[in-house]
């Protein structure tokens, strides 16, 4: 027999967590795990912050040499499995 489950979400609990420090570590760490595995910096950073609603993360091209790599072998697109370490 079934049994019928209610969850009940606590809005502000999440988001709490969302936008804790240990998020935007984890997300730092993807992060660089990226730029890393795209080539490494000074060419590829990897950078967390915590936003208006959740920590963020991002990889970026930081010099012409990167951007023309990623432009003609997405370098970035072929990294980002290393988010996944």
């Amino acid at each position: 027999m079934a049994v019928k489950v209610r969850i009940e979400l606590n809005s502000d609990g999440i988001v709490e967590l969302l936008k804790s420090q240990g998020v935007k570590d984890d997300m730092e760490r993807r992060a660089k795990n990226v730029a890393v595995a795209a080539g490494g910096e000074p060419d590829y950073v990897g950078e967390a912050w915590i936003g208006k609603d959740r920590a963020r993360g991002t990889v970026r091209t930081a010099t012409p040499k990167a951007r023309s790599d990623e432009a003609n072998n997405r370098t970035l697109t072929s990294a980002v499995d290393a988010a996944r370490q």
